[in-house]
């Protein structure tokens, strides 16, 4: 006999539509609740305002990885083609004056190493891949991607309470409240 223990992952609230879900995204966020989401069929316009999100640190991530390529590679072109190697092409100097040489690769490198870390950095930022997550056991959250309209509060919050939380969900308008737990 397997004995698993299960811990509350949270509450997950279901709303009649995007309007519903957008104000009571506002209350949520206005209890001053942090670990949470919204999940719906489609993006709503503003959402992410309702719910008191920030603007992504994604874009500095990309800025400083472009910057980056273009250190890299100017500094490869420059000490293979000046320092380590000397080319001398129809009497061309070898010196940093020979820079307008180096843009193409060094415009290759910035477009690589910009897309790496859009790629490796909205990964980490998004903490994915993860294979499971609790909210997949809900018999509710199926309907996220067709026609259903969910806030989940993580219990990790530390404004969760099992109590006040259910209250709160079912006070600005949540139905099908659903306690969701995920095994240890």
């Amino acid at each position: 006999m397997s004995t698993t223990r299960k811990r509350v992952y949270g509450y997950l609230a279901e709303f009649k539509n995007a309007s519903q879900l957008y104000k009571a995204a506002e209350k949520v966020r206005d209890a001053g609740f942090k670990k949470w989401d919204c999940y719906s069929p489609y993006p709503i316009h503003g959402l992410d305002g309702a719910m008191g999100m920030k603007r992504s640190i994604l874009p500095w991530f990309v800025f400083f990885g472009g910057m980056t390529g273009t250190a890299t590679a100017f500094s490869l072109a420059y000490s293979t083609q000046v320092i380590i190697y000397p080319t001398i092409v129809q009497a061309k100097p070898t010196n940093i004056f020979t820079i307008p040489a180096y843009f193409p690769i060094m415009f290759e490198l910035t477009v690589l190493f910009s897309g790496f870390t859009v790629l490796f950095g909205l990964l980490a930022l998004i903490q994915l891949p993860r294979l499971n997550h609790p909210l997949f056991a809900s018999k509710q959250f199926h309907r996220a991607t067709d026609d259903g309209f969910f806030i989940a509060i993580e219990a990790r919050d530390p404004q969760f309470s099992p109590n006040q939380t259910r209250d709160l969900l079912a006070e600005i308008g949540g139905k099908n409240i659903e306690l969701v737990e995920e095994e240890d």
